[in-house]
């Protein structure tokens, strides 16, 4: 009889644990935002993210309200000797809360860790052919996003997308970009999406605008977005989210269907942040 109510017992604390989770990891959340932010980060929020200070003002604060969460949250590991400082967790923290605004949001529920190197990194990868051997290629990286709970970021090319906010390449919304598309599953190109949107307008836009990006990178000829988003639609999209963000008006002006679908999903308008 003893056993029988101790598994009870047992069973209801898992099934109380299971369902109470999220209200208290809310209940948390909402203690951080409600924290005063740290006059140390803001200073580094306006030296290192040109952009926010053109930001309207509910959306200063509401980024900074994920930074608090993300930083209470997130991990951050040191690689190659560089030592893990508040500019470096700031910096990178802000620029990926950006795309997290005006919307409900897990916060990147899959990550758990980001990794920091000082510059570009080497990755050693084993493809298997056709025939069956196995090819070993060395990769040098800027970023990566994981599926299992990481980020890994190049610190020198962090600093440098922040400093130069209009130049459609910024490797932490590229990285984080990722991070949303592969909250579904592996990254393909096709985020969850909001009620307001549809998948079948959403895959004829973008599959149209990859197609003639893959064109474009074919014969050379210019275009807005880097090539490297013509490798997959996964790449497109983070691709595509960097000019969005940094590019507004040269984005709306030359693909006004694409803007409109990135500006719906993210819930902002940097149009009128330039």
């Amino acid at each position: 009889m003893l056993s029988y109510v101790l598994v009870i017992f047992i069973a209801l604390l898992v099934i109380g644990y299971t369902f109470g989770k999220p209200y208290w990891r809310e209940w948390q959340r909402n203690r951080i935002r409600k924290l005063p932010f740290k006059k140390e980060w803001r200073k580094i929020i306006q030296h290192r993210m040109p952009y926010f200070r053109q930001m309207p003002a509910d959306l200063q604060l509401q980024l900074k309200q994920h930074v608090q969460v993300f930083l209470a949250e997130k991990e951050f590991v040191g690689c190659n000797g560089i030592k893990i400082t508040d500019e470096i967790r700031v910096t990178i923290a802000a620029q990926a809360s950006l795309l997290l605004l005006n919307r409900k949001t897990d916060i990147y529920p899959k990550l758990k860790t980001i990794l920091v190197y000082p510059g570009a990194f080497i990755k050693q990868q084993e493809n298997q052919l056709a025939d069956g051997t196995v090819q070993s290629q060395k990769s040098v990286l800027l970023g990566e996003s994981w599926d299992f709970g990481k980020v890994v970021l190049s610190w020198e090319d962090t600093l440098e997308g922040a400093r130069v906010p209009d130049d459609g390449r910024n490797v932490v919304i590229h990285e984080f970009a990722h991070q949303l598309d592969q909250e579904n599953g592996e990254a393909n190109g096709a985020p969850i999406l909001g009620k307001n949107q549809n998948y079948k307008c959403w895959a004829d836009v973008f599959s149209s605008q990859f197609e003639q990006l893959r064109e474009q990178a074919r014969i050379g000829q210019s275009s807005l977005f880097d090539f490297y988003g013509a490798t997959n639609p996964a790449e497109f999209f983070a691709v595509a989210s960097e000019v969005f963000f940094e590019q507004a008006k040269e984005f709306h002006h030359e693909y006004p269907q694409l803007y409109r679908q990135l500006s719906q999903y993210y819930r902002v308008d940097p149009l009128h942040w330039q």
